[in-house]
């Protein structure tokens, strides 16, 4: 294991937040989380992988942020120090499996983005907040997301182009004032998709408890044959594509395998024979979703759809200002990795997703039951295989581009991530598995969601759901929506 300690004798300033009491609805302003240290944890063998050209999945990331994802913890058995000292070392390790974490970005003469595999090494934080608590991050789902969560991760407004000259991973370990433990992971969204990250998650967990790991495959075979070259004017890179200072709201709805197993009964009522009336025009955008369906093979709703149905029509009912004949969209960012022929190894590093789109009239949306919209996005999932997948790819070949994330109609939903991820299973560090997961401030926007298991598995979801102020306000007066969602988590 190699460390380089940061040589500043002081500790940095505490980070000032706005802290959020689950008793009020009044907020204050403390000092909440302090870097105690900081350094460079670089691999413990040196790599041989060389450069690792960007794909036309991985392109349209560079306008967006790194991805922040963090797990709480019990407080372990153990002294902090050792185990501190456990994590660097075993991340060591994980970065000589991942040796693109430890790299950086660089543009080739002829326009050519690749990921440097040149052991630059990965940032690592040790922060305490002893004025934060699990009963103050974890409020009951009858609150927001205190906005103190968001302190726990590094990196905060990272654009992945910036990969060029900053570290492409970032990791931050935090002493809460009880004990507890919060581990961020932050990592260039231009080199890793869901898959790819809750894998390096699960690895980094997996040596420090002592096993051996599979490697990821770092074959480029997804598309890495396209001379498609994405160019940035003057050289400056991109900027997201969306208001970052927008007021949201945020908040964790969760949904027991009970009621997503009604909502998937009611959805299949009357699905077949639903006639979509939409295009299936497929984009290249977008984020990830597993789904394990095989595309065109199964008739049968699922239950994420239906949940994801549901969302879409009281979302747009909450939408107070949309006229019934605009359209609205629901894009279902897809994992293409089962999806091609061939079909991608699992643990292909890099980014291989896609962007289902559907559309339908706001009045229909509201108006029709259930079972309706279920029908549309199931239609455009079942649908979406390998030739979908390569026309996508054709056409942005035509027209590289950045991904233009947001929600510019403010009638779009944009779902992400995935139920399917193993967030709680596989990242056990040696004390425990997670408590809770949540994200940080990036990529979030109104309309913006994401789909984690719940912790208690068994087919539960949650769904961290970002939205306006106002739309947030009529969506939890919907009836429909709030009767499936679990008011004592």
């Amino acid at each position: 294991m190699a460390l380089y300690l940061s040589s500043s004798p002081n500790p940095p300033a505490a980070a000032v937040v706005t802290m959020y009491s689950p008793n009020s609805s009044s907020f204050s302003s403390a000092a909440a989380v302090t870097i105690v240290s900081k350094c460079t944890v670089y691999p413990d063998t040196k790599s041989t992988l060389g450069d690792l050209k960007l794909s036309v999945s991985d392109l349209p990331m560079l306008s967006c942020h790194y991805i922040q994802k963090g797990l709480f913890f019990p407080r372990p058995p153990v002294p902090f120090a050792p185990l501190l000292a456990l994590l660097k070392s075993s991340l060591s390790r994980a970065l000589s499996l991942f040796p693109a974490l430890a790299g950086r970005l660089s543009t080739l003469p002829d326009g050519i983005i690749v990921i440097s595999c040149n052991d630059a090494g990965a940032e690592f934080s040790h922060a305490v907040a002893p004025c934060l608590t699990l009963p103050l991050l974890l409020p009951p789902s009858s609150f927001d997301v205190p906005l103190p969560v968001k302190s726990l991760f590094p990196f905060d407004g990272a654009v992945s182009y910036q990969g060029h000259f900053r570290p492409l991973a970032a990791f931050q370990v935090t002493e809460l004032g009880d004990g507890a433990v919060f581990i961020g992971c932050v990592v260039n969204h231009a080199i890793v998709d869901g898959t790819s990250f809750w894998n390096i998650f699960n690895v980094w967990a997996e040596l420090c408890r002592g096993g051996s790991p599979k490697p990821p495959d770092f074959r480029r075979n997804f598309f890495g044959d396209s001379t498609a070259v994405l160019r940035f004017a003057d050289g400056a890179g991109p900027e997201v594509t969306f208001p970052v200072n927008a007021p949201l709201r945020e908040r964790i709805f969760h949904f027991s395998r009970e009621a997503v197993r009604d909502l998937k009964s009611r959805a299949n009522r009357r699905a077949q024979g639903v006639s979509t009336g939409v295009d299936q025009i497929a984009e290249i955008y977008g984020k990830q979703i597993h789904d394990r369906t095989k595309a065109g093979t199964e008739e049968e709703i699922s239950s994420f759809q239906s949940l994801c149905a549901q969302l879409w029509r009281s979302v747009t009912r909450a939408r107070k200002h949309l006229l019934p004949e605009a359209t609205t969209t629901f894009r279902l960012a897809v994992n293409c990795r089962h999806r091609v022929l061939p079909r991608v190894d699992p643990l292909y590093f890099g980014n291989a997703i896609q962007s289902i789109p559907t559309a339908a009239a706001v009045g229909e949306v509201v108006a029709r039951e259930l079972w309706w919209a279920a029908g549309l996005l199931h239609r455009s999932v079942a649908a979406y295989g390998d030739e979908a997948v390569r026309r996508v790819v054709a056409e942005w070949e035509g027209a590289p581009r950045c991904f233009p994330l947001g929600n510019p109609d403010g009638a779009g939903i944009t779902m992400g991530s995935s139920h399917r991820f193993p967030m709680y299973e596989g990242n056990d560090f040696g004390w425990g598995q997670p408590l809770a997961l949540r994200s940080g401030r990036a990529n979030k926007f109104d309309g913006k969601i994401s789909a984690f298991p719940g912790r208690e598995g068994g087919g539960s979801v949650d769904l961290e759901v970002c939205l306006a102020p106002d739309t947030m306000a009529a969506l939890l007066q919907d009836d429909e929506f709030m009767q499936y969602v679990s008011q004592d988590y």
